[in-house]
């Protein structure tokens, strides 16, 4: 299940650009879903382990994907790494509520992701740890908490 911490969250890693630079392995780029992934939100392909193909850049590296790709990919490959995925755009909210379905793993937010209008269940981790499974319940809780985290 995906888990969310709305506002700091100790021990989360902020600059996944960094993170992912010290500790991808080839393999995660060259998995079904890393594929997927970069298509999707990059528009690129992967052609091998450190070669994909992007119509705006040509031939880059993984070190060149988007901050979101990068995370993505971290999140899949170190589920029990807390990731923030404000570094995400709402095009990657599809894929991290997909992940969420496949296993256990908590991410923690700045923002409000769109996480779309059909139903989902995400656990809230913030003081109320409560489940919301529709966008309005979703949203209640990110209003709720980021304000919180503001004041603070």
């Amino acid at each position: 299940m995906l888990r969310i911490y709305f506002g700091d969250k100790e021990n989360a890693i902020y600059n996944t650009s960094v993170y992912f630079k010290n500790k991808y392995k080839d393999e995660w780029i060259t998995d079904e879903f890393a594929k997927e992934v970069i298509r999707d939100v990059d528009h690129s392909q992967v052609i091998g382990p450190n070669d994909i193909y992007s119509p705006v850049l040509g031939n880059i590296s993984p070190l060149q994907l988007s901050g979101g790709v990068k995370t993505l990919i971290l999140m899949k490959n170190n589920p029990g790494k807390i990731f923030n995925a404000s570094n995400c755009g709402n095009n990657c909210a599809k894929w991290i509520l997909k992940l969420g379905k496949e296993k256990d793993f908590t991410i923690n937010l700045f923002h409000i992701m769109d996480f779309g209008e059909e139903p989902f269940e995400i656990r809230i981790l913030n003081k109320d740890k409560l489940i919301v499974r529709s966008k309005q319940e979703y949203l209640d809780a990110a209003v709720k908490y980021l304000q919180e985290d503001s004041i603070k």
